[in-house]
């Protein structure tokens, strides 16, 4: 009998590992967080296609580890005190492994904070921003005749850009000289801000010089390259 067996999400996605984290999600920007973290730690995980296209993390067994119904979400089997954990919110489980492993976090408790806070700027503002963007730009949203809504998240857009800009200011990565859970939190949605949402220009990406070298710099990481594409998309 498996320790995992109390989590009902692993009838609907069976482990084949126990032993490793388990990680249910989608190659989205908030879902490729968590993989490219776990890969660029090394940690051993096994992962789970949760195809929200056709609204898997509605299911009883994934709203049972996450009642919010997004992706990601992980099972730790080695959780505190040797007992398996289930986690959500994907800056939650950042900040969960990077204090498990002590990797790709500051090694002061003054950097940590600073990290804590630019994750909670990337979960309420850029995140949000850009993916409102992506909406009114590409999606359903561009059909709304009042392009107010657009031209209003295309400003907070650009907004956080400037401030992305200025933090890599005489910085390799978003805190510094080495590549964090914060670089893994914002890569996804500037790569799809300008990629898959085709907002680059809306936004003057052209203009930037510190993102743009950020971003083709974070992407030349070939565990970035693995957790991009990690779990494989569904069929």
């Amino acid at each position: 009998m498996s320790k995992l067996d109390r989590f009902p999400i692993t009838r609907r996605w069976p482990a084949t590992n126990p032993d490793i984290i388990q990680l249910y999600s989608m190659t989205t920007p908030n879902g490729v967080k968590v993989s490219i973290a776990l890969e660029e730690m090394g940690l051993p995980y096994e992962a789970h296609a949760v195809n929200i296209m056709v609204n898997e993390s509605w299911t009883p067994e994934f709203l049972a580890l996450n009642p919010n119904g997004k992706i990601p979400a992980i099972i730790d089997p080695d959780g505190p005190d040797g007992e398996p954990i289930g986690m959500f919110e994907s800056n939650a489980i950042l900040l969960y492994l990077a204090e498990k492993t002590g990797k790709l976090i500051p090694a002061d408790r003054a950097g940590q904070l600073e990290a804590r806070t630019w994750l909670f700027l990337q979960a309420g503002h850029i995140g949000p921003m850009f993916g409102q963007v992506g909406y009114f730009n590409k999606f359903a949203g561009r059909e709304i005749a009042d392009k107010r809504p657009l031209e209003r998240y295309v400003g907070e857009a650009k907004r956080m850009l400037a401030l992305l800009e200025d933090r890599l200011d005489g910085r390799d990565w978003l805190m510094g000289k080495e590549f964090t859970i914060v670089d893994c939190a914002c890569l996804g949605w500037v790569r799809n801000l300008i990629g898959f949402y085709e907002a680059a220009e809306l936004v003057d990406y052209a203009a930037l010089r510190r993102v743009p070298r950020w971003l083709d710099a974070g992407l030349a990481r070939p565990a970035v390259q693995r957790g991009l594409n990690s779990p494989a998309r569904p069929a």
